[in-house]
């Protein structure tokens, strides 16, 4: 199993570690623009090898795609990062760009390869992506809802005093501020409705906090997070790679499922070794398709801005 990952910054060099450290991929490889930057993280990386205990192979390489050659799933974190004040939308100008030519470059050297996208604003590179390579839907994956997701259970379990492990919710939706559809009504403390546990006034409370996860973190650390992104990375990639069957929200080509077509947004999927191996389609409450469709909406509209 060979992993490439474009962009070795902080998210890049996150997603690495984190795969590297579970010890299921056999290379990883580290890809960036600045010369001999992924080179240095992935010495940095592999004097870990024996402290933490992994066989992972990681290599870095400063812009030669060849050193990705037959890659099975290639992650693109590359692009600028967010600042304090600024949106995920703000960024499609540059990192359209930059996506479009990664992605390329990618399927050249491994034409069979999975891509995971990370960069912002996330859905719309995710299509772009669609629109631009002609792979199928199936490997093409955007990685916004699982982070999403794991930023409300965080919530939830702070809101509930519990362990995090006795958590579950999901976030669906655009992977924006306005666009985050936290599924308060299904979330639950070990199979029971969270509701049972905190008041309702709370629990908005939460939603509010999950959909400024990430603008609450861009303000206190002047960039983008990058550790639990890296996280979420490596879950995707170890359902994928292990062929796991792991229901993950995942921003996802719609073609009809939950009324939407022509979008990518973030819908439960089953990843397993063909990347998407099926979209889950649940039901939601007139509340929730309300907002989605709201959320739809705001997507379409950045997608707008793409120069296809």
């Amino acid at each position: 199993m060979k992993v490439t990952v474009v962009g070795a910054g902080a998210v890049g060099a996150s997603c690495a570690e984190y795969i590297a450290i579970k010890n299921f991929a056999s290379e990883v490889v580290l890809l960036d623009i600045k010369e001999g930057y992924a080179e240095g993280k992935a010495m940095d990386l592999m004097q870990t090898a024996s402290l933490n205990g992994f066989d992972t192979k990681i290599t870095g390489s400063t812009n030669d795609y060849s050193k990705t050659a037959n890659s099975d799933i290639c992650v693109i974190t590359s692009g600028i990062p967010r600042k304090p004040g600024m949106t995920r939308e703000q960024l499609i100008g540059i990192n359209a760009g930059i996506v479009k030519t990664v992605s390329s470059s990618l399927i050249e050297h491994s034409p069979s390869t999975i891509i995971i996208v990370v960069s912002n604003p996330m859905d719309t590179m995710t299509y772009l992506v669609h629109k631009t390579t002609g792979l199928p839907k199936n490997r093409i994956i955007g990685m916004g809802g699982a982070l999403d997701s794991a930023r409300f259970k965080y919530r939830l379990a702070e809101a509930l005093g519990a362990p995090i492990s006795d958590v579950d919710g999901m976030v669906i939706g655009g992977h924006s501020d306005k666009g985050m559809v936290p599924l308060t009504r299904l979330a639950t403390r070990n199979s029971v409705p969270v509701s049972e546990f905190i008041s309702e006034e709370r629990l908005a409370q939460v939603l509010q906090d999950t959909k400024v996860g990430g603008a609450t973190l861009t303000g206190l650390l002047g960039t983008s997070a990058w550790y639990a992104p890296g996280a979420a990375v490596s879950g995707l990639v170890q359902a994928i790679a292990c062929d796991q069957k792991k229901i993950f929200p995942c921003s996802v080509l719609l073609e009809g499922e939950y009324g939407l077509n022509d979008l990518c947004i973030g819908v439960p999927v089953v990843l397993g070794k063909n990347g998407i191996e099926s979209i889950v389609e649940i039901n939601l409450s007139n509340d929730e398709k309300a907002h989605m469709q709201e959320s739809a909406a705001g997507v379409s509209k950045t997608n707008d801005l793409l120069e296809l």
